[in-house]
């Protein structure tokens, strides 16, 4: 029982971390600022946002760190790294120093790559402590992270509302409070027993309280977050958002005490003398190793699922005929769970398939958001700036508690967890080409919800995935390999979107003089981009379908295995 209430606790400290450490939706809330004390072109200034996106390149460090360093020792490295990178920003621009442009760049670098830090250590905590339930874990913590920029500014606001220089000095200092009060739970962390079959499906129930909470709490955060209120005010919702985030603590406790209580009244009017029905828990484990074992040998033997090279041959009974089948059939990954060494994991197919899928998916997305606010000005729309950052925002944080909805169903509709990847995809190119076709306020809203709601999705069941196909224990370097697509698409979609958009600047196609500085008014700003970005996301598309035509029998042979692990825990 202890153990048990432990781990909850590892958990609610983990939400702790990701609600604190998105540090990086905020940037544009300090960035003018930053922009004046640096003198720097609205370019310049562009690739500083871009250089927190660049952290994500050397994320993978913490993979490595974390086979050699104590975990909570890469969680304290992670803050220092954002209190320096944050911290020496709020020092230039309080003017307080002075530092070239350079310099400034690789702070921002420093920053980026302590958030990417902090999120490993998230979800090696996640994918230790729940084993049973790893897909819900990391949904429900991945996204608090989409919450970040409220809870900033509610501090901001309860502190000093006039002040953009404060938001540099909060993103250095709470994620490092935060560190030191989660680091209790996560230095006690529990004996990783294996869980009795009654208890997986209580730790469901919890999860799933645990995420209607935490729809209340986005919704709270999302709502007050847009209000302007005085500072008394500001600092009364604040402190409803932190009850909504210190509750999740009294939930695990309630329905441990419940089961408890119950199991003591019942056990009041046991008959004694039925021992011979016990089996200690390593057993029963050994014993489920061994029936899945001979399911999945009996299962091949009928259907001939492996082949000599260890593809599925599920799909290779009938000899493969055209360039699609050969895709299709070519190496399948025979079993999930399979641990992928970095050099393994770039030479698999699978892998460059879930890549281009995310890079033309969940990342063109970001970028989307990025440049939220020049497509609301060329369209006309520039005082719905925050309004459509807030929707993006929101239904980001949505599409990522949605992802474990999966896991909700699946006793009564089961599909592959890339299938439903590919679904996530759909919204995206439908978006985007909805916005080429047509300029108005509501196809802006529209296509802004559902590409907020799609890539949502995809960057919490990302994790899953990488977990799933490549195995748990080296997902701490996997993922990050695999995120490196962020910056990259960072560079290439806003290169891509600024060549168009100087093109019709220059060519004097809706010209309008702010300040300073040109911009350009009309659909052509962005309808190339649009259409271009629309085609990038059908090849993601296309992709993930691939890929989940590659994975379905392994995910299949593992649903039949679990089914059958049921029944015979049932027959126990």
């Amino acid at each position: 029982m202890a153990g048990q209430s432990r781990k909850w606790m590892i958990l609610v400290a983990t939400i702790w971390i990701q609600a604190f450490t998105g540090t990086n939706f905020d940037f544009s809330a300090y960035s003018s600022s930053l922009k004046s004390v640096l003198g720097v072109s609205q370019v310049q200034l562009n690739y500083l946002a871009v250089a927190s996106d660049l952290g994500k390149v050397f994320g993978w460090s913490s993979g490595l760190a974390l086979m050699y360093l104590p975990l909570w020792v890469v969680l304290f490295m992670s803050a220092f790294m954002g209190f320096i990178g944050y911290g020496i920003q709020w020092l230039v621009i309080r003017e307080i120093i002075i530092l070239p442009y350079i310099l400034v760049f690789l702070l921002c670098l420093l920053a980026g790559c302590s958030i990417c830090w902090f999120n490993t250590v998230c979800f090696v905590l996640c994918i230790r402590n729940f084993p049973a339930n790893r897909a819900l874990a990391l949904s429900l913590t991945i996204s608090f992270n989409g919450v970040s920029a409220a809870l900033y500014t509610l501090i901001a606001d309860a502190i000093s509302p006039s002040s953009s220089a404060l938001y540099l000095l909060l993103n250095a200092a709470v994620p490092l409070i935060t560190s030191f009060v989660s680091l209790i739970p996560i230095l006690r962390q529990p004996s990783l027993d294996p869980l009795p079959p009654d208890a997986v499906g209580r730790d469901s129930v919890i999860f799933l309280i645990l995420n209607v909470l935490a729809v209340i709490t986005g919704v709270y955060l999302l709502l007050t977050s847009s209000s302007s209120s005085d500072a008394t005010s500001a600092r009364l919702l604040l402190g409803g958002a932190l009850f909504l985030l210190i509750f999740p603590l009294f939930i695990p406790g309630i329905v441990y005490a419940r089961g408890w209580f119950r199991q003591a009244i019942h056990s009041s009017f046991r008959i004694e003398g039925s021992s011979f029905i016990l089996v200690d828990d390593d057993g029963l484990e050994l014993h489920k190793e061994l029936i899945n074992r001979e399911a999945s040998i009996h299962e091949n033997g009928l259907t001939h699922l492996i082949s000599d090279n260890g593809s599925s041959c599920g799909l290779t009974r009938h000899k493969a005929e055209g360039c699609c089948e050969s895709v299709v059939g070519s190496h399948q990954l025979a079993m999930l769970g399979e641990e992928h060494p970095a050099k393994l994991l770039v030479r698999r197919l699978d892998f460059w398939l879930y890549y281009i899928a995310y890079f033309c998916g969940g990342t063109i997305g970001l970028v989307y958001s990025n440049n939220l606010g020049q497509i609301a000005q060329s369209l006309g729309q520039s005082s719905n700036t925050t309004a459509l950052v807030t929707l993006y925002s929101s239904f980001s944080f949505f599409g990522r508690l949605l992802s474990a909805a999966p896991d909700y169903i699946r006793t009564k509709f089961y599909f592959a967890r890339t299938g439903w990847l590919t679904l996530a995809l759909l919204p995206t190119p439908v978006a985007f080409f909805l916005l080429a076709a047509s300029s108005s306020i509501a196809a802006l809203h529209v296509s802004t919800a559902l590409i907020g709601l799609s890539s949502g999705f995809i960057f919490a069941v990302a994790v899953s995935i990488t977990s799933e196909l490549f195995g748990p224990n080296s997902v701490g370097v996997n993922h990050n390999i695999l995120i490196t697509n962020i910056p990259l698409g960072s560079l290439f979609y806003g290169l891509l979107a600024a060549i168009v958009y100087d093109a019709n600047t220059s060519s004097g196609y809706g010209i309008s003089m702010v300040t300073d500085s040109m911009v350009c008014l009309g659909k052509d700003c962005y309808f190339l981009t649009f259409v271009w970005w629309g085609c990038f996301s059908v090849v993601g598309l296309a992709c993930s379908f691939l890929l989940f035509l590659r994975t379905r029998p392994a995910y299949d042979r593992f649903e039949h295995n679990r089914i059958i692990s049921s029944q015979l825990d049932l027959g126990q």
